[in-house]
């Protein structure tokens, strides 16, 4: 008996009757195993590492290879044998590293390192738009390759995780530092950052309510400080306000009040968080001109060409000079002073956005999924789609969300 074929799109033969079977197109997404490159980066003055020897085996343990460069943890404190005891593969072979799926440092490429890229891989590190030169950029736009910027990413709720954590860090840190520099240790004027019994306590002012500005505070008041925080935003001084409590003076940024508080002040904290690339000092040289004779200043947005207009962007190994009798510190990666506890922090950002581009099957379908890491990405498959990059080296940037539909 022959088949027949109705309307219905059944089949029949004989006295069976067969239904078809509707096609089933494949929509998950196959996890990928990924190759991970870390190189060593203490040779241009950075001590930290994107991933501790736990994070490896976190990662290795779901099927991905981690490839760590000879020493590159030494700086934070890591050997090689804490890396290899959790699965990573150690190589003396730069070439090798920078050869893997995706490739994490903490400091921006250099021209060198760009060279050892094969290509067509994602990398990821800090841009610092400041330091990036054309050579450089143009050669990763040569090798195709897709480049986050650390400092840029954000997580689902908005907030920029690497900004914030090592913020903190910065925070603190900058009080520790203005301690230290204060002391006879230094060279300083020999003044006991906070207050005791019948001495008047230091004065610290600080300029930005932001997380640096809230960590410094916190920790200034903490060791007896008087502390005055200058804003643009009388919200959030509000907020400052009602988290630190009534010890805290906080102010508009008016010239005449500023001027006056720097003149008695003995340490300066400059927190703001510059967008662009213009020079918008908030402190001018001739407001410096008028502090104490051996005050501090710590400029934490260095690296994106300060808030002081006497701060120079340095490296921390030579962070410190004296200008009109004003010692002044200002290297652009403070967290490095303190790299054990900065890298613990990197690696709990960077272990799960590592293992999310292996789970998406790649960074395409994460960068199509996922918008703040988007936010991140200032190269696609070697397209420049950051603005600033494009105004500063007078390059046409791409839009990442017209690109991204295209796959």
């Amino acid at each position: 008996m022959m088949d027949e074929k109705g309307k219905s799109g059944k089949v029949s033969f004989g006295n069976t009757v067969f239904m078809p079977k509707e096609e089933q197109l494949e929509t998950a997404v196959k996890n990928r195993h990924l190759t991970i490159g870390i190189p060593s980066d203490h040779n241009d003055d950075e001590k930290r590492v994107a991933l501790t020897p736990e994070s490896v085996n976190l990662l290795v343990e779901s099927n991905n290879e981690v490839i760590v460069k000879k020493g590159a943890g030494l700086g934070a404190k890591y050997t090689d044998k804490d890396y290899s005891e959790n699965g990573a593969v150690i190589s003396d072979s730069p070439a090798r590293v920078y050869s893997a799926d995706v490739v994490i440092k903490v400091a921006p490429f250099s021209e060198k390192e760009v060279d050892y890229l094969k290509g067509n891989q994602v990398v990821l590190s800090y841009l610092n738009v400041l330091k990036l030169s054309e050579e450089t950029l143009g050669k990763l736009i040569r090798k195709k390759v897709t480049a986050l910027a650390f400092e840029k990413i954000r997580d689902r709720h908005g907030v920029m995780p690497v900004i914030e954590s090592m913020s903190e860090i910065c925070g603190i840190t900058s009080v520790l530092v203005a301690s230290e520099y204060l002391s006879n240790m230094h060279g300083g004027k020999g003044v006991m950052l906070g207050g005791i019994t019948g001495v008047t306590p230091t004065e610290v002012i600080i300029i930005g309510a932001n997380t640096a500005g809230e960590y410094a505070a916190r920790a200034a008041i903490g060791l007896g400080s008087t502390v005055k925080i200058f804003d643009s935003s009388l919200d959030r001084l509000r907020h400052f306000q009602n988290l630190l409590g009534q010890r805290l003076q906080t102010s508009t940024f008016h010239p005449q009040v500023l001027a006056k508080a720097l003149r008695s002040a003995d340490v300066l904290i400059g927190a703001i968080e510059l967008e662009d690339l213009r020079p918008w000092y908030y402190i001018t040289e001739d407001m410096i001109r008028s502090m104490k004779k051996g005050a501090v200043v710590i400029d934490l947005s260095i690296d994106r060409g300060g808030c002081i207009e006497t701060t120079e962007c340095r490296a921390l190994k030579d962070p410190v000079y004296e200008k009109h009798g004003v010692i002044h510190f200002s290297a652009w990666n403070l967290p490095s002073g303190v790299a054990r506890s900065a890298s613990i922090a990197l690696s709990n950002i960077f272990t799960p956005l590592l293992q999310n581009i292996a789970d998406s099957g790649g960074i395409t379908h994460l960068l199509k999924n996922d918008p703040g890491v988007r936010n991140g990405a200032y190269l696609y498959n070697g397209m420049l789609t950051n603005e600033t990059l494009g105004q500063k080296f007078g390059i046409l940037s791409k839009d990442l969300d017209l690109l991204i539909s295209a796959f």
